[in-house]
Formats: C-alpha cells, structure tokens, sequence
C-alpha cells in the first residue's frame, strides 16, 4: 500500500542524527503497528532518518539481536525491558523505555480441547483446576514479558495459583496457534493476531482479554539499550518521533487503522489476513463459541498521548509482579528502578516538539480484575498484599 511522504521538517529539529538508518526489531503481532506504519508513511523521513523494521522469531531473538547491537531499538514486552535491566534470565543491560507504544489488545485463547471437556468460561477453567480434574498446560511468550504477567494475574484472580497449580510454558507467538492444533497445550496468553487466528482456524476460542485483567494496561514500548540513547541522541529523538506520529495516525480515524490492517497483513509484516487484524482493533470480534465480544477497552496506540507516556507506575507495576512471582528475591527501590529506565524526560522532551500533550504526574491509578487499585504509591505494600504468591515470606 502506497502512502505519500509527508513534509520535511527542518533538520535542526532534533540535531541531525548520528545514523541515517534505524534498525528496529519487532515480532509478528498487531502492536507492531507504530513501528511498521512509521516506515510505510515516510514519518522517519520526515525527522531525518530511515526506519528498518526488523521481524524476529522469538523475543529472546529481540533482546539477544538488541544487546548485541544488531538491532538499535526494538518494539519489546515492557516487562522484558525491566528484566534485562535487573537480568533476570538474561545478561544485564542498563535498559530505557523511551515510549510506550499501545495499550489492551492481548487475548487468552483456550483450545477447542477444553470445550469438549466441559470448560467454556474463567470460572468453569478455576474450578477445574482446583479440583485437580488434569494439570493444564498454559503457554505465554517470555518469562518476564506482559502475557506471563497477564496469565498468572488473571489465574490468581480464579483462586488458581499459577506457578503450581498448572504448568506454564514459554512459545513464540507465531507458533501459539500450530502448537495448540498440535496439543502442546490447552491454552496460551497472546497478543493479536494470534488470538484471532485460533479462532479462524478453529482451534481455539477467546475466553478472556489482557484488559479484563487490566483495563488500559501498557503493553509494549519502544526500547532500547541505555547506551544507544546515550550515544545516538539525535538519532533516539528522531525515531521517537517519527513513531509517536505513527501512534498519533494510526488511532486519528477508523479508515487508518483500517488501512494499518492492510499494511500489517502484509507477508513482510504478520503475514495473515485483515479479517484476522481488523476486527480486534476495532474491538468487536467473534469469541470462536459463536459469541462475539465487544471490547470498551480496545487495542489503542495514542488517545491524545496517555498511551505513549512512560508512566513511572506502569513500569513499577512490572516489578511488583517480579516481586510476587519469585523473579526478585528482595524488594528493589521500585521508583528509583523505574526512573532509571522510564526517560520521561527524554519523551517529554520529543511530546513536546510534536505539540503532543504530557501529564504534569509520573503516576496514574487503576482497578485491576481482582479489586485491587494500583497507583504506585505503595508499591512494596502491594507487592506484599497478594494471598497467592511465590514470595515465600
């Protein structure tokens, strides 16, 4: 699909950029839509440089290709992100959160197996589990990443402690759906498409949504290694832009996500059709039962910047659950970590010139599914508050 390039701005906007190329990693999934979008309408080079949107197999693939320098920034899980800065399973890395790039749009998919079996609904799945009917095998895509944050939250919200009580294990969203038809497990937590395409291919059916479990949670951000913003200043503030006016296009009309459908459904993108794309942005979609859902929280990329600013407490949050499931051993200084890795600065900075509208407050407050309200006022409170946990203290 062919977009016209918009207007040059003045070079001397950022600086001019250390590198005329931006290599920015992504996986096969719907939110990688500010990345891709960025490209196709010329906004990188309108701030001076050249987006290469990069797709990986695996997120370990991503963090790997990232810390190595292969990639300069990547589209990451946020809690990747806050992993490989404390290393935990991986290398440690001084990391930065530069912007977070969406909000909601992530699914948990049951198999067509446990239909059969009698489980249609969260409920039906918690007092199955509880009763010990089998042992359940649920994948997600990265120990530290949103959709194991996402699973185990919602899990426990069932009375379902989810490192005992079922089995978890780490699938690379593209392979969700093949190892679901081919009985690996009975069901996973996934971004978009992957969802959808269970659904299309009839093998498995929508039982619940990352945003049931947190209405309005961040789900990925651009990332990248601190070194690389300290060293590519120009360059970070350049690419920075060109994908919050990606945000800011993609949610400004139904006919652009519309359009950013049909570019992701691309063979170089995620490769499926629009049908499996579209219907999920727009939060309105068929349940795989012969239901549909209809989502009041759906997958947004801007909604006047509240998305894309790096909110001290989203990133806190992570490391609350860090904290719960055993990941962290001890209590971290969770403001000082956050500001470490949020650059609200360096966003604000880049909002700024793009006539973006920042909030004057580094937190914000929500009501997650199990009653609890996360401000980040508290957080070790919070961390200690939970009945079902690995804290072991």
């Amino acid at each position: 699909m062919a977009h016209p390039a918009p207007d040059p701005l003045p070079p001397a906007l950022f600086g001019a950029p250390e590198l005329d190329q931006v290599r920015v990693g992504f996986m096969a999934l719907t939110d990688c839509a500010p990345v891709v979008m960025a490209s196709i309408l010329g906004f990188d080079r309108k701030h001076g440089v050249r987006i290469v949107p990069c797709r990986e197999a695996s997120w370990a693939a991503v963090r790997d290709k990232l810390l190595r320098g292969e990639l300069h920034m990547a589209d990451m899980l946020y809690g990747m992100v806050y992993g490989v800065h404390l290393g935990i399973g991986s290398p440690r890395s001084d990391m930065a959160v530069l912007m977070t790039l969406n909000r909601n749009g992530q699914g948990i998919t049951l198999s067509r197996r446990m239909a059969r079996e009698g489980i249609t609904t969260t409920a039906q799945l918690g007092a199955a589990v509880r009763a010990g009917a089998r042992r359940y095998t649920l994948a997600q895509t990265f120990p530290t990443g949103t959709h194991a944050m996402w699973l185990s939250y919602w899990l426990a919200s069932l009375g379902v402690d989810p490192l005992r009580d079922v089995r978890q294990i780490t699938v690379a969203p593209p392979l969700m759906v093949a190892s679901m038809r081919a009985g690996v497990m009975d069901g996973c937590c996934v971004g978009e498409p992957w969802n959808a395409v269970a659904v299309a291919d009839e093998v498995g059916f929508t039982v619940a949504t990352s945003q049931e479990v947190w209405p309005d949670h961040p789900e990925k951000v651009l990332g990248a290694t601190r070194d690389f913003v300290r060293t590519h200043p120009n360059t970070t503030r350049a690419a920075m832009a060109a994908i919050l006016e990606a945000c800011r296009w993609i949610d400004a009309s139904e006919g652009n996500r519309t359009a950013t459908a049909g570019t992701l459904a691309g063979a170089a993108c995620v490769d499926t059709t629009v049908g499996t794309i579209l219907p999920r942005i727009l939060g309105d979609y068929a349940d795989g039962l012969g239901g549909r859902r209809s989502d009041a929280h759906a997958m947004a990329f801007h909604a006047d910047g509240q998305v894309n600013f790096p909110w001290l407490s989203d990133g806190m949050w992570f490391l609350t659950q860090f904290r719960r499931w055993g990941l962290l051993r001890d209590d971290p200084d969770y403001e000082a970590v956050a500001r470490a890795v949020n650059d609200v600065e360096l966003y604000r900075e880049v909002a700024g010139a793009l006539g973006v509208p920042t909030p004057s407050v580094l937190l914000r407050s929500s009501t997650l599914i199990d009653g609890r309200v996360w401000d980040g006022s508290d957080p070790q409170g919070y961390a200690a508050g939970f009945d079902i946990s690995a804290r072991g203290d």
